[in-house]
C-alpha cells in the first residue's frame, strides 16, 4: 500500500508504474517541496528513489527523502502530516490508525505497492515441508521444534523475529505467545536489521 498527504492530492493521480504511482501535473499546479518516507528494507528504499527521482526529473519537485520504519511512519503520517508520501506502507497492523487518518481527511490511499498485492507471514522452507509434511501445520512445527535449532542454545528451537522499528516485531511476538510457542521449546530470536533478516535468510 501507498500512502499520502491529501495536499498532493490534485498533483499527484494515482496509477500503478514500475512499483509505486505515477504522477501528472496539471496546467496550474506546481509541485513544491514533497517529502518521502524512505523506509529501512529493500523494496521501499527502492520505490523511494524511483519515486523521488520520477517527482524531480519529470515534474520538477524539490524531495527530499526522509528515513523512517513502519510505526514511527505511520503515525508521524497521521498525526502530523510527514512525510508526504510513503511508497510501501504494510497496513495490517495499522488499518485502524490509517483508516481513522483517511476518514479525517488526513491520509490517502494511493494504490497498491505491488501489482499483485503482498503476503505478510512466517514462513517454513518449502524443502523443509517436502521432507516432513506435518511442518504445514503449526501443531506439526511444534511437535519438531528439533528441526529449527536455535543458533546459540542446542537445547532451544528457534523462532526468527522481526527488527526493532517494523510492526512485525510487535506482531511476531502477540503471535509467539498466542501460539505457546515457548512451551513447545521455542525462543523467539531478535535478527537486529533487516541485513541480518535477509542474511539469516540466506544461509538457510
Amino acid at each position: 500500500m501507498a500512502l499520502l498527504k491529501p495536499s498532493l492530492r490534485s498533483f499527484i493521480l494515482c496509477s500503478l508504474i514500475v512499483y509505486s504511482y505515477s504522477v501528472a501535473a496539471s496546467s496550474d499546479t506546481t509541485c513544491g517541496d514533497v517529502t518521502i518516507a524512505d523506509m529501512n528494507w529493500n523494496s521501499a528504499t527502492l520505490m523511494a528513489h524511483v519515486d523521488q527521482f520520477i517527482l524531480e526529473h519529470g515534474y520538477g519537485c524539490d524531495t527530499s527523502l526522509v528515513p523512517g520504519d513502519t510505526m514511527p511512519t505511520g503515525v508521524s503520517m497521521t498525526e502530523k502530516g510527514q512525510p508526504d508520501i510513503a511508497p510501501e506502507f504494510w497496513t495490517n497492523s495499522h488499518k485502524v490508525m490509517l483508516d481513522k487518518g483517511v476518514q479525517e481527511g488526513r491520509l490517502r490511499y494511493a494504490g497498491n505497492a505491488f501489482s499483485q498485492g503482498g503476503n505478510e507471514g512466517f514462513w517454513v522452507p518449502k524443502y523443509m515441508v517436502d521432507a516432513h509434511p506435518e511442518l504445514a501445520t503449526i501443531d506439526g512445527i511444534k511437535a519438531h521444534p528439533e528441526l529449527f535449532p536455535h543458533p546459540e542454545d542446542p537445547d532451544k528451537a528457534a523462532f526468527m523475529g522481526c527488527p526493532a522499528g517494523w510492526t512485525c516485531q510487535i506482531s511476531a511476538k502477540h503471535i509467539f505467545d498466542a501460539l505457546e510457542l515457548e512451551d513447545a521449546g521455542f525462543e523467539i530470536i531478535d535478527p537486529g536489521s533487516a541485513a541480518g533478516l535477509a542474511g539469516t535468510i540466506a544461509r538457510a
